[in-house]
């Protein structure tokens, strides 16, 4: 069976006993905080089993996409060593949510894997937790698995936790000796020996842990299963390694075709790079981006990595951009996204490999020099953080790069160099939810805030829940028009009143099923409300919302297909586009993305909004947004034959409502980001009126029409530059006269060593000169520390020439203090070396030099 096979074989086998197939969540999580990827396939479940929300079906299976590099969860640095450790994995998975429980779990479980699967039973073994008598019961009784191979086992491997409080309870683990000998098996090497891999993990998720400690049953009993695709294909494919699965090998074949290196001769770089790109292409597809921060870091890292095991291979240039079709190929049919976003991935690395390789090499350099002067085998915090800092080196790129050479490292001072740099980060959101502090007084138990607002601004509501802190009062309440923060849209405002009750709506949030009202003002409890949003403040949101969509559709056109959101916010004042595009939006561009917009604006198109399933809307050409989250049936929206989108969000009735567009700025975010912000209506004809009042200024300033400024520009700019040169030249001077005041004399001869930085003096050679016209009989050596290495200018007068004493051969000696070298004429000559930290050293032996020689 191939993977597909596997995969298919699994959701068929519990669609068949009732589970509905439930789509995989993206690797980047929506609704969870807590998490920088999707780390288990109970991550989209986790309010279920907290109890937050009740679920549509109480059965489910599917086939989850997961990430682990970070934090418990971090398996990093197995990846390439072993043979199933992986950064990206899918994770199988079945869910009983207060239905079925360990009976069934375990006979369909035993059902799949040997009867389904026909795993041999002779090299399968079982796991309980030590105290789960019923677990061991169940496999002894209701399986025909042989009762020596039904394992009691300790917390640490059979007890599952979601944290230190919280849903828990006891698991079992089905693991398959992959060993040559069958003789060889016992149960001592089950979870201590590698010829036993785990298959599979059936969680009974039955106690709720307290904060003191202590276990209480839960009044719902749940099933979460999860098994590794990777290695189950494995194992059914008679393969030692997951890399050797059809889920890897095709992309190590196209690593060998790239590099003409063999997996054979070199396994490990194949294995690391060919796993670094499936997590690189899915995290990319789901809407993460390389940054310096969070999630972003982690992708650079592992990027990064992978370029560095490229190197391994001879791979100098950037390659691989190049393994993301054959991911496509493998992966497509399930995970459509890497095929169509297969452009905007393909960019999104090219353009990190070349910068990375930037300085790379540089870094490299940098890291042998640290060898060279290092006094014993450890390498400082603040020189790894130099790596970090200067030359893009992540933390783990270091520690493995140092490994290999047999050195270790100062982790804990380059967390303090670390932390020397950091701002203190700023405070984002307008309000923060302290939930774990509100005392809510629950009034009815409903399972989530029905919306009005698509239809109507004003309701009658009744409250659910209520609570209080020292600034708001906050309300959740059966039904409302308000919309709440989500999918880049910021909330509706407005007023809730009632008998006794006058609220003032600050913002509004999701959480889970439920609308949390922010609000301030005098609040009494009382069994009906009105509620009544700010039809303005929603007009102007509306606007600025279906104009996002216009423009999404007019960069796609005007830049290519490759452009993708990446980030929005459309608030009542303005909207904010991020989009990934490499290079600068040109004047003429943002001419034409404005000229498609409005033209749509002017045919007033009225919006088609319509329900359909998710299959049937991509079918049809719809557009899913990064940072959405959707269900079986979405909302897509269609304006005419422009554009149409998945989106929750509000919109006009006719695109002429809108009124007018403007694009006030474009800007770069990261690499391969731009950010684009734009207005609407009123505050569009603002713009162009003020930009209009500041042309007309200028106009009167420069005496010259619009269509001359840009000339008239230049020349000024031009005359500017050629002035500020005459005054550098000028402070040369003044800076050469006030060096020769520290000019001190060595017996009837002088010497001059003085040290200044870039920013001091624009050309060496010619204040080299300069010196050279004033000093008489005497040696001057003026170091200059630069943005990146030292150098000097070293000057002999006339009259010391004539004894035989030249700079150019000075020189030469003066750059090996510095570690490299220098020459020049016989009166002015230059050197250069390898480190600024080099230069003080450099000047107490010139000085010792320029005072040996002079006293000769």
């Amino acid at each position: 069976m191939n993977s597909k096979d596997i995969r298919n074989s699994f959701i068929r086998f519990f669609e068949e006993k009732n589970h509905k197939y439930i789509r995989s969540a993206p690797v980047v999580p929506i609704e969870d905080p807590t998490l920088l990827f999707t780390n288990a396939g109970m991550n989209q479940f986790k309010p279920i089993f907290l109890e937050q929300v009740k679920p549509d079906n109480k059965r489910a299976v599917n086939s989850q996409k997961c990430i682990r590099v970070s934090g418990k969860h971090n398996d990093l640095e197995e990846v390439g060593v072993d043979s199933f450790h992986h950064t990206f994995f899918e994770m199988l998975g079945n869910w009983s949510f207060g239905d079925y429980y360990k009976k069934e779990a375990i006979q369909w479980a035993w059902e799949l894997i040997t009867v389904e699967w026909k795993l041999d039973k002779n090299r399968l073994w079982v796991t309980v937790f030590e105290e789960d008598d019923e677990a061991f019961e169940l496999w002894t009784k209701e399986t025909n698995i042989d009762p020596s191979r039904v394992i009691r086992s300790g917390k640490k491997d059979n007890f599952w936790e979601m944290g230190d409080t919280g849903p828990c309870g006891p698991c079992s683990e089905i693991h398959y000796y992959v060993g040559l000998n069958l003789e060889d098996q016992t149960s001592s090497g089950v979870n201590t020996i590698d010829d036993y891999w785990e298959l599979w993990n059936l969680v009974f998720i039955q106690s709720n842990r307290l904060s003191d400690g202590t276990l209480e049953p839960l009044p719902s009993k749940h099933v979460d299963t999860g098994a590794g695709l990777e290695r189950i294909s494995a194992v059914i494919q008679g393969k030692n390694s997951n890399y050797e699965t059809d889920l890897f090998f095709p992309i190590i074949e196209e690593i060998s075709a790239i590099s003409g290196q063999s997996y054979e001769d070199k396994p490990i770089p194949h294995k690391v790079i060919a796993d670094h790109i499936r997590m690189l292409c899915f995290s990319i597809a789901d809407g993460a981006i390389p940054s310096n921060e969070g999630r972003g870091y982690v992708l650079r890292r592992i990027l990064r990595r992978a370029c560095r095991f490229g190197r391994d291979l001879h791979l100098k240039q950037p390659f691989l951009y190049k393994l993301v079709p054959v991911v496509g190929e493998i992966m497509g049919e399930v995970f459509n996204e890497v095929v169509e976003k297969r452009s905007h991935i393909e960019n999104i690395i090219k353009l990190e490999e070349e910068a990375f390789n930037k300085t790379l090499d540089r870094g490299l350099n940098h890291f042998e020099k640290i060898i060279e002067n290092m006094k014993g085998s450890r390498i400082s915090g603040s020189e790894s953080f130099k790596l970090y800092d200067t030359y893009g080196f992540p933390l783990d790129l270091t520690q493995l790069i140092a490994r290999e050479r047999g050195f270790t490292l100062d982790e804990e001072g380059f967390v303090q160099s670390m932390n020397r740099q950091k701002e203190i980060a700023k405070n984002a959101g307008k309000f923060k939810i302290q939930k774990e502090k509100l005392d809510w007084k629950i009034l009815s138990d409903i399972a989530e805030t029905k919306f009005l607002g698509y239809d109507t601004l004003k309701s009658s509501s009744e409250i659910v829940r209520y609570a209080f802190d020292e600034n708001n009062v906050f309300l959740i309440l059966d039904q409302t028009p308000f919309y709440a923060e989500s999918g880049g849209q910021v909330s509706d405002v407005g007023i809730i009143t009632g008998d006794g009750t006058k609220l003032e709506v600050l913002d509004v949030k999701k959480e889970n099923n439920y609308f949390i009202h922010i609000c301030k003002g005098t609040f009494k409890k009382t069994s009906a409300l009105t509620c009544e949003i700010d039809g303005f403040h929603r007009s102007k949101i509306k606007s600025n919302h279906t104009a996002t969509h216009l423009m999404h559709k007019a960069l796609k056109k005007t830049l290519g297909d490759h452009v993708n959101q990446a980030g929005s916010l459309v608030h009542s004042e303005y909207l904010r586009f991020d989009l990934t595009h490499s290079n600068k939006i040109t004047s003429n561009e943002i001419f034409e993305i404005e000229t498609l917009v409005n033209e749509q604006i002017l045919k007033n198109n009225q919006l088609h909004i319509s329900i359909e399933t998710f299959e049937e809307a991509k079918k049809n050409g719809a557009e899913a947004l990064f940072g959405e989250k959707y269900g079986d049936n979405v909302r897509v929206v269609k304006v005419g034959d422009f554009s149409m989108e998945l989106c929750g969000g509000t919109h006009v009735e006719r695109t002429g409502d809108i009124g007018s567009f403007k694009i006030i700025e474009e800007s770069s975010l990261s690499s391969g980001v731009r950010r684009i912000v734009a207005v609407t209506g009123l505050k569009s004809i603002l713009q162009m009126q003020q930009n209009e009042s500041t042309l007309s200024d200028l106009q009167s300033v420069l005496k010259t029409p619009p269509r001359n400024m840009l000339e008239r520009i230049s020349t000024l700019l031009k005359d500017k530059k050629e002035l500020e040169h005459k005054l550098k030249s000028k402070a040369s001077i003044k800076s050469e006269i006030k060096f020769l005041d520290e000019i001190i004399p060595v017996g009837r001869y002088k010497m001059l060593v003085k040290k200044v930085s870039h920013n001091e003096i624009e050309d060496l050679k010619s204040f080299g000169d300069k010196i050279y016209d004033t000093l008489d009989n005497g040696i001057a050596v003026v170091f200059l520390e630069g943005e990146e290495k030292p150098s000097a200018v070293i000057v002999v007068s006339k009259e010391l020439n004539k004894e035989g004493i030249f700079a150019g051969i000075l020189a030469k000696e003066i750059g090996g203090f510095m570690g490299g070298g220098g020459g020049g004429k016989p009166h002015l000559a230059t050197a250069g070396g390898k480190s600024n930290n080099q230069i003080d050293d450099a000047m107490k032996n010139t000085e010792k030099l320029i005072i040996e020689i002079l006293k000769r």
